[in-house]
Order: C-alpha cells, then structure tokens, then sequence
C-alpha cells in the first residue's frame, strides 16, 4: 500500500467524498422519485389490494419491470422477480431482487416494502372510493426501488443485497412472513424496512426516525454513517405506538435479526392514514427524496461489510 502525504491523503479522501455525493444526487432524484411513487398510487392500482390478485399483481408487474431495469438479479431459486404463494384461497406475491455480494456474498443486507394497501373502500368520499396508499406504502417501496438502481449502478457491494417488496402486510404480514421462512436468519445482518417516508417527521425535513431503536446498535451505526451531513436519524418519538411490531420487519427480529423500520411519519396525527386522502398530493416528493439519499448513506457501512449491528436477543420475540 503506498503512503501518501497529509495533504495529498487529505485531497484525495475529500474528492472521494464529493463523488459519492455526486453518485447519489445523480441516481436519486427527486423526478425519478416521483416518476415511481405517482405510478404505484394511480388509481390505476385500485389501491393495490392483496385479496384482489388482480390489482396486487397490477403494481407488482411494475415494480417488476424497474427491477428488470435496474439490472437485479433473482433471489435464491426464483427464476422470477416474483415470489409467488398462497395465503387463505388468495394468490399472492413478494417482488424480490437481488445484487450478490463481492467478498460477502453469504451475508445479507435486506431493503424492504410493502406494496399493498387497502384498495377500495365501501364508503366513498366526495365520491372517491380508492385508498391510493401514497405514502402508505408506495413511499417505502419507491424507496426500495431507487436503493436497488442506485446500488446496482454502483455496483460496489461486499455484502449481497436484495431488495424485497411484500404484499399482505395490510391483512396479516403474510408476504413477510413467506419470505422469513424462506431465507436463513443467520445470513442476514441486517433489514432496512422503510415504512411511510412520504412527510417530514416531527423534526422537519432531513430526518427520519428508525423502530426498536434500543433493541440493537443498528441506528446508531447509521447515525455515524450520517455525521457531518444535513440528514438526521433519530429514535423512534411514538413507543406508544408499538411500531416496532407493526410493520413487515417484525418477523425478522423475532428470530434474532436487527430488523428495523425506518419512517417519517407523524402516526399519531397523520389525517390521510388508512383513508382515501392518502394521494400523492399530500407528499412531500423533496424531502422523500433526502431520505433516501439518507437510507443510503446510513447503511454504507452495512453494505461495505465494514459494520454489523448486533443481533436483536431470541427473548424479543412476542414482547
């Protein structure tokens, strides 16, 4: 390894820097965002129901198809994006990409969705009847779906990423569940669960807030990896809520791994939650934009295999 000199090291780490930052503006912008959020909650999706395979699959055949664009390749023994089964009589499916790791590629770092929302709703009102779930989840998975472009496009990773978009986490968390029973827990060192990143939080713009914060050092991981930056991760502000359980990265925890949600969300004053206001009008495509750019830069060091987050104790489980 050569020794540079204080000032030469010094220029050539700062001019690393401005190019990852020049990457990630790049390939994360708020048009491309935009572009994929307003697509998953057109009424076209009929608000992406999981107990009407017609509509579900609508929108998986997209996120399918930017998937395919990216680059990604199948997970495990799928010979598809998509991770078809049955749940109750219903057909469904995850949508799940992959870019194998370099030097790691038996470790996983998971970034996931859901896909699904709540579809059409009996009442209408001001005769609108379509719970679009912009931010609920289209947000989350436009998150996923930029992370799997940008990613690939670096194409940099020691670890094996793969991107994950569930259906069925409005019903029961049964696309999760699938693929909890499908994956090996011990490989995967950690799950980015990105979950309503539509709004600022409670901080303003340039922050999120990260479930289960105490549970393991994963937010504090990210935390340092976002230092020195405008963007901010902080612990989850609603416990009382129980958020950490609510979400599709409850099943990974509860056997061990540092699962965790990462949102915006002011659940406990949001208007549009669950309705059929929930349009991409009401979000904030900007900052929805940082907070990718964000996610990004906060699971670098996971992605490098430089950090691991220590694992989430077998006695969480059920609490």
């Amino acid at each position: 390894m050569k020794k540079f000199p204080p000032i030469l090291f010094f220029i050539l780490a700062t001019s690393f820097i401005a190019c990852t930052a020049q990457d990630v503006n790049k390939l994360i912008t708020e048009d491309y965002v935009k572009s994929v959020v307003t697509k998953l909650a057109s009424d076209d999706m009929r608000g992406r129901n999981a107990r009407t395979p017609q509509d579900a699959f609508k929108a998986a055949e997209f996120i399918e198809s930017q998937f395919k664009e990216a680059g990604l390749g199948y997970f495990g023994d799928l010979t598809t994006y998509r991770q078809s089964f049955n749940s109750r009589g219903i057909d469904m499916a995850n949508v799940v990409g992959m870019i194998k790791g370099r030097s790691k590629a038996d470790e996983f770092v998971v970034f996931s969705a859901h896909y699904d929302h709540v579809g059409i709703q009996k009442q209408a009102v001001a005769c609108d009847s379509i719970a679009n779930g912009a931010d609920d989840d289209a947000s989350g998975t436009t998150a996923v779906i930029a992370l799997a472009k940008y990613f690939k496009a670096l194409n940099n990773n020691e670890r094996t990423l793969i991107f994950v978009t569930f259906t069925a986490e409005e019903i029961g968390g049964f696309g999760s569940k699938y693929f909890t029973e499908h994956i090996d827990p011990a490989k995967v060192v950690a799950m980015f669960n990105i979950e309503m990143i539509g709004k600022h939080s409670k901080w303003g713009t340039g922050s999120a807030f990260i479930t289960g914060f105490e549970r393991s050092d994963f937010g504090k991981i990210l935390q340092k990896n976002v230092k020195g930056t405008d963007f901010k991760f902080e612990p989850d502000p609603y416990p009382e809520q129980d958020l950490f359980y609510r979400s599709d990265n409850a099943r990974l925890a509860m056997v061990g791994v540092p699962a965790h949600s990462l949102s915006t969300d002011m659940i406990d004053t949001d208007p549009f939650y669950h309705t059929v206001a929930d349009e991409v009008e009401t979000l904030d495509t900007k900052n929805m934009t940082e907070v990718i750019k964000g996610i990004a830069a906060g699971s670098s060091s996971i992605v490098s295999g430089k950090d691991t987050p220590t694992r989430i104790p077998p006695l969480e489980k059920g609490k």
